[in-house]
């Protein structure tokens, strides 16, 4: 045991090294210019006040948006949890295949999807739902296969001993373990597509992330932003909701009713989304030798992706900085009243609620495009989510070693440093490295609006009509995350 603190803490010291060393590598600044805040301030001054569209035009780009997220978080559930299946449950081969797949799906940038699906079949909302929906399941099905694999193995071992099947086994012992965990983690990927929705509006996706670009494009600042706070109502909505049902579950009385309802629900999506409205553009073998074989046209791709790797790393560093000490007072069982309690939790909630890319563009306005700004962007959003898994975490320690200190007349922060963060050391190693791996892929995302590093090229090549690029480009992301997660999976096993 005391040899998995000792590698924690080392993991945790050599991800802090790294993340200050990114940090001072980009020249991040204790604060803004007053130059860069002076800009903030007249855009906020423009942006005043904000023009809301009519109501009629809010709740169709609200339903369009929300049809999108749903149908490609269902595109996500089905095609991460077959994987994830094959990953954990299938011969060896059959696993090993499932598991680079995954692992190329979460590389894959849900910007490039979509400009391959656009190419593919037009603009519209079906390829923002197959690009999302495929990005995605590289996630989910992360997620859904550690879940398989902290099952417990008792009631698997049983059945096999009586001539069980690997899918029957799977169905009879393991699905009914897993199942809150699948419906909270489908739950969390849909908050997730949700505000990822916003930048796919800049590639031609649909709804409320289309009518942001064009206002910004336009330089109608308080349209923009009046869309932008439709949009942050809709996430804190969003999180509300799903939240609670991933905290108390679904009844069981209610259950055949949610299952008709999403039946309905997805019904909804597929007419009210325009999925089906599909216009095929151009010649699919001759758009795909377009990405064969990569290249980097000279461009120095390997000095950008250090860029958006020190992006993430940073990011992630100030985003603990914050999240740790908000975290832990958002915990019921640190916080010290009730007041504070909810106050953190409040604050984490609107913190995950607003958008990366509204963020960015506050950055970018107060530090100027470059990294520093995508820094800063990523780092705001890293606090809301490590915050939560933080809080989450916490709740979940054993209370044991912390009420042996309080019964000798230890101080609840003498409580906290020697129990409770002693304690939750593994797991915040997991949650930084998990944070570490989203801020990576949304680096390359931030850098495609203004945020430096590989997405500029990436955008570039885009724009340019240079896909040989783009192939180039997916493969050292590819490189650089499946590094990420050996390392992490490694890391992770000798912690636990």
């Amino acid at each position: 045991m005391w040899r998995r603190r000792v590698r924690a803490r080392f993991a945790l010291i050599a991800l802090a090294a790294l993340g200050f060393w990114a940090l001072a590598d980009l020249t991040l600044k204790a604060g803004p210019s007053l130059g860069g805040i002076g800009q903030a301030g007249g855009f906020l001054r423009r942006a005043w006040p904000l023009d809301f569209p009519p109501l009629g035009e809010i709740l169709t780009q609200v339903g369009r948006t929300m049809a999108v997220v749903l149908l490609a978080t269902l595109v996500s559930v089905l095609l991460g949890g077959a994987l994830a299946v094959a990953a954990t449950v299938g011969r060896r081969f059959t696993a090993g295949a499932s598991r680079v797949a995954l692992t190329a799906a979460r590389a894959l940038p849900d910007v490039v999807l979509a400009v391959i699906f656009i190419r593919f079949f037009g603009l519209g909302a079906l390829p923002a739902v197959l690009a999302m929906g495929l990005h995605s399941a590289g996630m989910v099905g992360r997620l859904y296969a550690a879940a398989v694999e902290q099952a417990d193995r008792g009631p698997q071992e049983a059945l096999r001993a009586v001539g069980a099947g690997r899918i029957q086994t799977f169905c009879t012992a393991v699905l009914p373990q897993v199942a809150p965990s699948f419906l909270s983690i489908a739950l969390y990927r849909l908050d997730i597509n949700l505000r990822i929705s916003a930048i796919l509006g800049y590639v031609g996706s649909t709804g409320i992330g289309t009518e942001l670009a064009m206002a910004f494009g336009r330089l109608d600042y308080q349209r923009g932003m009046a869309w932008a706070v439709v949009l942050f109502v809709l996430c804190a909505l969003t999180e509300i909701s799903s939240g609670a049902i991933r905290r108390h579950g679904i009844p069981a009385r209610l259950c055949k009713v949610v299952a008709v309802g999403g039946v309905l629900a997805v019904g909804w999506a597929i007419v009210a989304s325009g999925v089906l409205e599909v216009d095929l553009a151009g010649n699919w073998l001759e758009t795909l030798t377009l990405f064969w074989p990569p290249t980097t046209a000279g461009a120095e791709l390997g000095t950008a992706l250090l860029t958006t790797v020190q992006v993430a790393l940073a990011a992630t560093a100030l985003g603990a900085l914050v999240a740790v000490p908000l975290g832990s007072v958002a915990a019921s069982n640190v916080a010290p009243n009730r007041f504070v309690y909810f106050v953190s939790r409040a604050v984490v909630l609107i913190v995950r609620s607003i958008p990366e890319l509204v963020l960015a563009v506050l950055f970018l306005l107060i530090a100027g495009p470059g990294p520093v700004a995508a820094t800063l962007a990523l780092a705001v959003g890293a606090s809301g989510l490590l915050g939560k898994l933080v809080a989450d975490s916490t709740e979940q320690l054993p209370p044991s070693p912390a009420l042996a200190l309080r019964s000798v007349g230890a101080s609840r922060l003498q409580t906290f440093f020697g129990a409770t963060f002693r304690q939750g050391v593994p797991d915040l190693v997991s949650n930084l490295l998990y944070q570490l791996d989203s801020n990576l892929r949304a680096a390359t995302l931030l850098g495609i609006v203004g945020g430096g590093g590989i997405g500029l090229y990436l955008l570039q090549a885009m724009r340019t009509r240079e896909y040989a690029v783009v192939t180039m480009i997916l493969l050292l992301l590819f490189a650089v995350v499946l590094s990420l997660e050996l390392l992490a999976t490694r890391l992770v096993r000798r912690i636990r």
